[in-house]
């Protein structure tokens, strides 16, 4: 079977990744973690102004530097009382991106105390490159900021255990995982793709 290089770091992200695509009808690949690797990326700069052009700038560098199909996603939050101060600035924003998930979420709900418009939404782009295949796949969820944190945080995905997406009683990281997966962002645009090649499969 052909390995797919999942081009993320984040645990939080890959096991969603790794869940969603386990449900596929007919999979041509063997997904590969690149937290699992010993591959420097020390010379990639994530400086796109779009969640698609980070994601393609992700997925072609390591296309590129691993000579596998690759699969690359960007995604972060915009908070509509914050206008664009996250967006595809999320996990640098705020406490930075060296900042601890705790340390993150502590200085992300200190900032929204008080605030009464709490709306919000997550928007993921995700990139697969495989030589002159170039596809791209988009996902969008609204919801809310709850006042408190209301489940453990998860590694790596911080906002999970503040994010009440619209339709839902529980915020992201307290939700069962199929739930989870068919509501959020990144389950939307991962969805959109493995569709696309169960259908390519049966063609």
């Amino acid at each position: 079977m052909q390995e797919l290089l999942i081009a993320t770091k984040n645990p939080g992200k890959f096991s969603e990744i790794t869940e969603i695509f386990s449900a596929a009808e007919s999979w041509p690949f063997e997904l590969v973690f690149l937290g699992g690797l010993d591959v420097s990326d020390d010379d990639f700069v994530e400086d796109g102004e779009t969640f698609a052009q980070n994601a393609f700038k992700k997925a072609r560098y390591f296309a590129d530097k691993l000579k596998m199909p690759t699969l690359a996603e960007d995604s972060g939050i915009l908070v509509d009382v914050l206008g664009d101060e996250l967006g595809v600035k999320t996990r640098r924003w705020g406490a930075g991106e060296g900042a601890s998930d705790e340390e993150w979420i502590e200085y992300f709900m200190k900032r929204m105390e008080g605030e009464v418009d709490r709306g919000a939404k997550f928007v993921c782009s995700a990139c697969f490159l495989d030589g002159g295949v170039e596809r791209f796949f988009e996902g969008e969820t609204r919801g809310m900021i709850t006042e408190k944190l209301m489940a453990p945080i998860k590694r790596g995905l911080p906002l999970s255990s503040c994010f009440l997406p619209e339709g839902c009683e529980k915020v992201y990281a307290a939700l069962e995982e199929e739930e989870k997966n068919r509501v959020s962002h990144r389950g939307k645009a991962i969805r959109v793709m493995r569709s696309f090649f169960d259908a390519d499969q049966k063609s």
